[in-house]
C-alpha cells in the first residue's frame, strides 16, 4: 500500500501545529487500526483542531469564522481530499482580514493538502449562493471550526431558509445538471472503470440527495441508503490510499490493490459490492424525483408557484402531464391502479392473499410505461404470499408480459430488484446480480445484459411463434455466469430448472435449455465456418432439431449481440448469420414436414357437442361460464401450425401452457359475423382472451353450428354471468346493439386521459405457405389488447372472408392467432386474394 504522499517529512518532535498534525495525520491513515467512518470522522476531528489552533494563533478579528463547507462540512474527508473552506466575516476590512488568511490558508498549502477556499461577508456569500447553485449546494452542509459561533449559525439558518423558499425554482436546475453529469460520466453500476463521485449512483448524487431533503419537498427512499453511501467512501479512501493520488476513477490496474485494503477477495467482488450500492444510489435517486416532480406538478397546479422549470420524466424520457383537480385511481389490473402518475396497489388488493400480485403489478407498471410506487413495493416485500412451485400459468403469462413490454421493463425490473423481489421469485439470479463481465464489448454487468436482451427480444416477437419462449430465454441465456465452467453447458441444467420452476411444460423446458446451451451457436458457425459445406449445415440441423427452435434461436442470437453493444452486431455479422440459417431452415424441411404429419388430432368434448346440438335446434346462442382447474400438461403436446394440423383439432395454445383463467363455451348456428359478435361481447364486458378455439361442426346433420371454447379472465374487477352475456350476444346479432360503436364510445373516452404508452413492434399478417387443402391459414402476430380478437374478426367480415376455424393464443403481452378462411363459396383463397386480405388486415391492425 502507498503511503499518501501530500505530507512532508515530518515527526511528532517537529516543532509547531503543523508537524503535529503532519505526523497524527500520517499515523492515521497508514498505522491507524480505525477505518471506515470511524477513521474518516478522526481525520475530520484533526483536521478541525489544526485548523483551529492557526485560527487562534493569529489576533482576534470580531466578527469573523472558519466554516468547513461541502465534503469537508460532511465530515467526509478521505485521504487526499480537498479542504473546502470558508473565511467568514461581518463586512471586516481588507487589510485585517489578509493576515488571517494568510495564516489560515500558507500552513495548508505548504503541507501539500488541496485547498478550495474563500473569504465573504454574509451579504457577500448570500449573493453568490444565489447566483451558483454549486456554492449553495457546499453551504448546505456548513460547519463550524472557529471564530465566532453565532457569525456560522447565522450562515447556516439563512442558507436554509433561502434553499427552502428558492427549491421550486433550484431543484429543476440541480435536477438538469445531474443528468448531464451523468450523461457525461455514465451509469456507475455498469462502468468498468466508474467515477465513484460523477457517475450517475455515485457519491455526487448522494449529495444531491441531502440538498432534496434540506428542501422539505421530498426525501429519499431511507433503506440502504447510509450504507451504500459508506461503501462508497469506504472504497474512494481505499483507492486514494493504494494510489497516493486524488482521485475517484476506479481503473482496472487500480482494483486489486484496493480490493486487497478492502479485505475483498478480488476485483470482481470489489466491483459487485461497488455495484450493489451504487444501484441503490441510483434507486433512490429516481423515487426521489419522481416525488419532487409530483410536488412541484401539484403546486404548479394549485397556483403556488410562478413558474416551474420542466416536468421531471421518467426513466423512459416522456413527461407525464400535469395533475388536474386531482389524481384519479385508473384501474390497470387485478389489485393494480394508476395513481398521480405511477403503478400502485389498490385499495381493495390482498398481497396476502394473492401471490401472483408482485408479478401482475410489475406487467401492468410496464405495460403502462409507469414506474412502480415505492409504497406497492414496500407492501409486496412485506407481505406477498410465496409463489407456489411450479407457477400457476397466471404468473407465468404476467411474467412473459413484464419482460416482454420492452424498454420500460428496465426501470420495474430494477425495482423490484432492488426491493429484493426478484430473487425471491428467481433464486438463482443472486448469482448474476451485479455480476461485472471483464470483456471490453459487454456494456453490461451479466445482470442488466439480460435484461437488456430481453428488451432487444420484445422487438422480434413477430419473427417468432412462441414469443414467451424467447424472451424467457433471452432473461437466461447467459444464467449460467454465475457459476464455475463452461456458462453455456452450465445455464442449460439452471435454465431447465428454472423453467420447470416457472411452470412451462417438459417440452418448453428442454426447448429453453437447448437455446441457453446453443445461443452462441450460429453466431460462432457463421463467422468461423464455411457455410456451403453441407456438414457444417447438417451438424447445426442436427443440434437445433426443428424449425420453431431454430427460428427462436435466429431471434435470441440477433438480441443478445444487440443487447452486448455496438462491437458485437454489424451487418456483416448479420448477413452471416441469415445465411446460415437459410441454409438450416432448408435442410430442416423434410424433418418437420414428417413431425407435422404425425401430429394429433383433438376433438371437441363431449359436453361441447351437445351445446353444438341445441343451438342448432333451438337457433339461439347457448352460453356456459365455469371454472375449471389448471390442467397439466403432457409432455409431446407441441403443434406446427404451418401443416394444417390445426385445422385437424389441435390447438396450438395446449403446448404454449395452458391459461389460467375460466373455460366459456359459445354455441351458435353458423351465421356470417359470429365470431365478431362473440369477441365484441367479450370486449365489451372488459374480458381478457387468454386461449380460444372455433370450430364448425355438423352435430345433428341439421345445419352447421359454430363452437368457440374460450379460456377467459377478467381484466379486473369479478367477470360477468352467462347469461348476461348471452343476452347481450343476442342482441347484437339481431342488430339492438351496436357493439362496434360501444367498443368506439369507450374508445374515445378513454382517448384523453390515455398515456404514452410504449411502442410495441408492429403487427404481421402471413399467409402460411402450407396451411391446409381445404382453407387458407392467415396467422396473426401483433400486441395484445382490449378488442383485438374483435378487430381482426370484424376485418375479415368486412373483406367477404368466411371464418372457418380459429386458434388463438395469448403468450404475455402478444397474440400469436391462426385464421382458418375461405371466400364465401368455402373455398380457399386464390394465392393473389390471400396476399391482400393479410397485407389489408396487417394495414387496418397498424392503424389501430
Amino acid at each position: 500500500m502507498a503511503e499518501p504522499t501530500d505530507t512532508k517529512d515530518t515527526s511528532e518532535s517537529d516543532a509547531g501545529p503543523n508537524g503535529n498534525y503532519a505526523a497524527a495525520r500520517l499515523h492515521l491513515l497508514t498505522r491507524g487500526e480505525r477505518s471506515g467512518p470511524p477513521r474518516r470522522a478522526e481525520l475530520a476531528r484533526l483536521t478541525d483542531d489544526w485548523l483551529a489552533g492557526l485560527y487562534d494563533r493569529v489576533p482576534t478579528v470580531p466578527g469573523t469564522s472558519l466554516v468547513a463547507v461541502g465534503g469537508y462540512g460532511r465530515g467526509e474527508l478521505s485521504p487526499r481530499s480537498d479542504l473546502d473552506l470558508l473565511l467568514l466575516h461581518q463586512d471586516a476590512p481588507t487589510q485585517r482580514l489578509a493576515p488571517l488568511a494568510d495564516a489560515l490558508w500558507y500552513p495548508v498549502w505548504d503541507l501539500g493538502i488541496a485547498l478550495d477556499h474563500s473569504v465573504r461577508s454574509l451579504k457577500e456569500t448570500r449573493g453568490t449562493a444565489a447566483d451558483d447553485l454549486k456554492v449553495r449546494l457546499g453551504l448546505l452542509d456548513a460547519r463550524h471550526i472557529a471564530g465566532d459561533p453565532a457569525l456560522t449559525e447565522q450562515l447556516r439558518t439563512t442558507q436554509l431558509a433561502d434553499w427552502r423558499a428558492e427549491a421550486p425554482e433550484r431543484l429543476p436546475e440541480l435536477h438538469q445538471l445531474s443528468q448531464e453529469r451523468a450523461r457525461r460520466h455514465g451509469e456507475l453500476p455498469f462502468l468498468l472503470e466508474p467515477d465513484l463521485k460523477e457517475a450517475r449512483g455515485g457519491l455526487r448524487d448522494v449529495t444531491a440527495l441531502r440538498a432534496v431533503a434540506a428542501s422539505w419537498l421530498a426525501d429519499a427512499p431511507r433503506a440502504g441508503l447510509d450504507d451504500a453511501r459508506t461503501t462508497l467512501l469506504d472504497v474512494r479512501d481505499a483507492l486514494h490510499l493504494t494510489t497516493g493520488r486524488a482521485t475517484d476513477r476506479l481503473a482496472q490496474e487500480d482494483q486489486p490493490q484496493v480490493a486487497d485494503a478492502l479485505g475483498l477477495l478480488d476485483p470482481d467482488a470489489l466491483l459487485r459490492q461497488v455495484y450493489e450500492a451504487s444501484r441503490l444510489v441510483a434507486y433512490a435517486w429516481d423515487v426521489t424525483w419522481r416525488d419532487v416532480g409530483r410536488v412541484l406538478r401539484g403546486r404548479a397546479a394549485g397556483g403556488r408557484t410562478g413558474r416551474v422549470r420542466g416536468i421531471f420524466p421518467g426513466r423512459s424520457g416522456r413527461q407525464r402531464p400535469n395533475v388536474g383537480s386531482g389524481p384519479a385511481r385508473i384501474p390497470l389490473a387485478e389489485g393494480v391502479v394508476e395513481y398521480d402518475g405511477e403503478a400502485a396497489l389498490a385499495r381493495t388488493a390482498r398481497p396476502e392473499r394473492d401471490p401472483v400480485l408482485p408479478l401482475r403489478a410489475a406487467a401492468a407498471a410496464a405495460q403502462a410505461g409507469l414506474p412502480l410506487a415505492l409504497p406497492a413495493l414496500h407492501r409486496l416485500t412485506e407481505a406477498a404470499a410465496p409463489l407456489p412451485v411450479p407457477w400457476p400459468a397466471e404468473a407465468r403469462e404476467e411474467f412473459v408480459t413484464l419482460l416482454g413490454a420492452g424498454p420500460d421493463t428496465v426501470p420495474v425490473w430494477e425495482a423490484m430488484a432492488a426491493a429484493g423481489l426478484i430473487t425471491r421469485l428467481l433464486p438463482d439470479w443472486e448469482r448474476v446480480s451485479c455480476r461485472p463481465q471483464r470483456n471490453p464489448v459487454h456494456r453490461w454487468t451479466v445482470d442488466r445484459h439480460l435484461v437488456e436482451t430481453a428488451v432487444r427480444a420484445s422487438a422480434l416477437t413477430r419473427r417468432v411463434e412462441r414469443p414467451d419462449i424467447l424472451l424467457v430465454a433471452a432473461l437466461l441465456h447467459d444464467i449460467g455466469k454465475g457459476w464455475p465452467g463452461d456458462h453455456s453447458v452450465v445455464g442449460e441444467t439452471i435454465a431447465r430448472d428454472m423453467a420447470s420452476r416457472v411452470g412451462f411444460g417438459t417440452d418448453d423446458a428442454e426447448i429453453l435449455a437447448t437455446l441457453v446451451r446453443h445461443h452462441l451457436l450460429l453466431i460462432q458457425t457463421a463467422t468461423r465456418r464455411d457455410l456451403s459445406d453441407p456438414t457444417t449445415v447438417r451438424a447445426v440441423a442436427d443440434t437445433v432439431g426443428s424449425s420453431a427452435t431454430l427460428e427462436l434461436l435466429h431471434a435470441l442470437t440477433e438480441a443478445d449481440a444487440l443487447a452486448t453493444g455496438p462491437a458485437a452486431w454489424s451487418a456483416w455479422r448479420a448477413a452471416l448469420v441469415d445465411e446460415l440459417v437459410v441454409r438450416v431452415k432448408a435442410e430442416l424441411a423434410g424433418a418437420d414436414a414428417g413431425r407435422a404429419a404425425g401430429a394429433p388430432r383433438r376433438q371437441p368434448t363431449a359436453a361441447a357437442e351437445r351445446l353444438a346440438m341445441e343451438a342448432v335446434r333451438g337457433g339461439a346462442p347457448v352460453v356456459t361460464l365455469h371454472t375449471r382447474p389448471e390442467p397439466q400438461r403432457a409432455a409431446g403436446a407441441d403443434a406446427d401450425r404451418s401443416d394444417g394440423a390445426s385445422e385437424r383439432g389441435t390447438d396450438v395454445s395446449s403446448s404454449a401452457s395452458e391459461q389460467v383463467g375460466v373455460e366459456l363455451t359459445v354455441a351458435l348456428p353458423d351465421r356470417p359475423g359470429a365470431l365478431p359478435a362473440v369477441s365484441g361481447v367479450l370486449a365489451m364486458h372488459r374480458m381478457t382472451v387468454r386461449s380460444a378455439e372455433l370450430r364448425s361442426v355438423d352435430p345433428v346433420g341439421q345445419g352447421q353450428a359454430l363452437l368457440l371454447e374460450w379460456r377467459v379472465a377478467a381484466a379486473y374487477g369479478s367477470l360477468p354471468e352467462a347469461d348476461r352475456l348471452r343476452a347481450d350476444l343476442v342482441r347484437v346479432l339481431d342488430g339492438t346493439l351496436d357493439i362496434a360503436g360501444r367498443l368506439a364510445e369507450r374508445e374515445a373516452a378513454a382517448r384523453p386521459r390515455r398515456r404514452r404508452m410504449p411502442q410495441p413492434p408492429p403487427p404481421r399478417v402471413t399467409v402460411a405457405p402450407l396451411g391446409s387443402s381445404r382453407a387458407t391459414v392467415l396467422e396473426v402476430r401483433a400486441p395484445d389488447g382490449p378488442g383485438l380478437l374483435f378487430r381482426i374478426a370484424q376485418a375479415l367480415e368486412n373483406r367477404g372472408v368466411r371464418v372457418r376455424s380459429a386458434h388463438v393464443s395469448t403468450l404475455g403481452a402478444n397474440a400469436v392467432d391462426a385464421f382458418y378462411v375461405t371466400d364465401e363459396a368455402g373455398a380457399p383463397l386464390t394465392g393473389e386474394a390471400a396476399a391482400t386480405v393479410a397485407g389489408e388486415l396487417q394495414e387496418a391492425l397498424r392503424r389501430d
